[in-house]
């Protein structure tokens, strides 16, 4: 089975070319192998946002993917949104679902880079992003564009995969990650599942060794924001982080 190896490539190429041939069973998979903890997971980061913004505004979705997110949001209130991604294979799987919910006076689909978003500063009541600092070279610098597009006092909310610290969790969700995953992802979806199930664990804890929670939070700080609250998900196997953009 031929590998992607991310340190040879530039990282939008890597997460376009290891996402591509996924869409179109992307969404029913992501929660079959995550034993419907990704859905959970989207709905905590969904009710962050609500509790902290109005049921109507704008919100950018980062790494929008098949539009999940989006469409979630417009399910549960009157927000707008746009999202944005770098593959244009989600996004045209994302494209027929919001057609398919007949969303499309309320979401709109872009394709772009998180790092080098094309919408002015100050644009959006609130932002999401999920899965999406392990795809970046410079997550600090992404973070600082990710806030300047969103206005003084709007929100701002992420959705990552995290390590377990509990040492019995953390062994089981090693031997998930690294035998069950990539083995269950070619049953079920084929070689290009397969594929991400072998980069997955080893991305996740790479990621975590080089940044913590703790630079994570610091990050968020230094491209403005407040109030961050962190929540561990799913016996820490997911991270759900909210705050604000500071006012001042």
């Amino acid at each position: 089975m031929r590998s992607v190896r991310r340190s040879r490539v530039e990282p939008n190429v890597f997460a376009r070319e290891l996402f591509k041939g996924l869409p179109a069973r992307y969404d029913l998979l992501a929660e079959v192998l995550s034993f419907g903890q990704n859905h959970r997971w989207r709905r905590a980061m969904v009710d962050a946002v609500l509790r902290m913004n109005s049921s109507s505004g704008r919100v950018l979705d980062v790494a929008t993917g098949t539009a999940g997110v989006s469409l979630m949001l417009t399910d549960r209130s009157g927000v707008t949104t746009t999202g944005i991604d770098v593959s244009a294979d989600m996004l045209r799987r994302g494209q027929s679902r919001v057609a398919r919910r007949a969303r499309g006076d309320r979401i709109r689909l872009v394709l772009g880079k998180a790092e080098q978003l094309p919408f002015p500063a100050n644009t959006f009541d609130a932002l999401t992003f999920t899965y999406l600092l392990r795809y970046v070279a410079d997550p600090a610098a992404t973070l600082q564009e990710l806030f300047r597009v969103v206005r003084p006092g709007g929100t701002i909310a992420n959705l990552e995969f995290l390590v377990p610290s509990n040492p019995v969790w953390r062994a089981g969700w090693v031997g998930y990650t690294r035998a069950v995953l990539p083995a269950a992802g070619f049953v079920t979806g084929g070689r290009e599942w397969a594929k991400v199930g072998h980069f997955l664990g080893p991305s996740i804890s790479e990621h975590y060794r080089r940044y913590p929670i703790e630079w994570t939070i610091a990050a968020w700080e230094a491209a403005g924001a407040e109030d961050v609250t962190v929540r561990r998900m799913s016996l820490g196997g997911g991270l759900v982080m909210w705050g604000r953009k500071a006012s001042g």
